[in-house]
């Protein structure tokens, strides 16, 4: 029996993908995340997950940087992203970035089949119009081996430095001092090769990706 983690805000989309896993064999064990938070928790309790289906657009996920942590903390568990944004460009950069493949939230049945199936086989799976392959820059593989280092509380604190909160503020939030904070913001800064918050939130964004909502058509 196969574990699996969703991780999507969307409940419907979340319920699809579910009623699709227990098609493919018979009780799947089914985790269900709706955001970052609930998904740091998930991969801690379930170590044991063949395969994660992760969307890019979740709260705190900040794009690609929510793949990135996930195979830094799991490096050998199978990463299927799932979005909408379904750019040729994106979907190229999910499979340089690590995962076993996109699958576009506008897919069919037997297509979200074949993508999971591939995944569990260790194989990568991409829609025919993902184009070529195009290589991450240099500067992008360090940002996300950078990211990837980063404990599962110092990228909570980064997430909320690139929301604008303020040391105050995510110290209340995450329940610790201040001095705990700026604590995790030079570990931060060093695995990320910065000097300041404002570097930190541009290095995060170039990860961040359009929202689907505002793609044309």
């Amino acid at each position: 029996m196969s574990k699996y983690i969703v991780a999507d805000d969307h409940p419907l989309f979340r319920n699809a993908i579910c009623q699709v896993l227990k098609t493919l064999e018979e009780g799947p064990d089914i985790v269900e995340a709706q955001d970052m938070a609930s998904l740091q928790t998930k991969l801690t309790d379930h170590p044991d997950a063949d395969l994660v289906l992760l969307d890019l657009h979740m709260p705190g996920a900040h794009g690609f940087s929510a793949l990135a942590y996930v195979k830094g903390q799991s490096p050998d568990l199978p990463v299927l992203v799932v979005s909408a944004n379904e750019k040729p460009e994106i979907m190229q950069r999910a499979v340089e970035f690590g995962s076993k493949g996109f699958l576009p939230k506008s897919s069919g049945i037997e297509f979200i089949k074949t993508a999971i199936q591939s995944a569990l086989r260790g194989e990568v799976w991409l829609p025919d119009n993902a184009g070529t392959r195009t290589p991450a820059s240099e500067d992008e593989c360090q940002l996300m081996e950078g990211i990837a280092s980063l404990t599962p509380q110092q990228y909570l604190v980064l997430t909320m430095l690139a929301e604008g909160l303020l040391n105050k503020q995510i110290a209340y939030e995450l329940d610790v001092t201040e001095a705990t904070i700026k604590a995790h913001m030079t570990a931060i800064f060093r695995k990320l090769s910065v000097r300041s918050r404002t570097q930190a939130v541009l290095a995060i964004s170039k990860l961040n990706l359009e929202s689907p909502q505002n793609i044309d058509g």
